[in-house]
């Protein structure tokens, strides 16, 4: 499966690629988190509750952080899996700066495996949707801070 998209964040291209970079601000924007924590230079171990079409459950996988280019753009790998399936994926995020604020495109592949896999893509994608969405949300308000 695809992802691809694009999100205007208020804050410049230096203090987005920054915070991208920080997994106490990601842990409490990733919709779901329980943990996100350092084993290893660039490499995280990342928990989450899950919820995608009545499927629901403890995500444990890792994320890595790999061919960064400081601050326009880095690639992310991530590997996991749940109870009722798993998820193999890499995606590439490319920060421009744009007038009030940076814009973050990101583009990348998912391999979804194990029964989550018979919801079909319509299912996946609606919930990966949902899911980047409510991220960047969360980020723009803990980045931005209190106004």
């Amino acid at each position: 499966m695809r992802i691809t998209g694009s999100y205007k964040l208020p804050f410049e291209q230096d203090q987005a690629y920054q915070s991208l970079q920080d997994p106490l601000i990601l842990a409490r924007c990733v919709p779901g988190c329980d943990a996100l924590e350092k084993i290893d230079e660039d490499e995280y171990a990342m928990s989450m509750q899950v919820d995608v079409g009545g499927f629901a459950g403890l995500f444990r996988g890792r994320i890595k952080v790999t061919d960064a280019h400081p601050p326009r753009s880095f690639k992310i790998l991530v590997e996991g899996g749940v109870m009722f399936g798993d998820l193999k994926g890499e995606g590439l995020m490319n920060l421009t700066p744009a007038t009030e604020g940076a814009e973050l495109s990101y583009d990348g592949d998912v391999l979804v495996g194990g029964a989550i896999a018979a919801l079909g893509q319509r299912m996946i994608d609606s919930s990966a949707k949902t899911m980047i969405r409510k991220f960047f949300e969360r980020f723009c308000e803990e980045v931005k801070g209190p106004q």
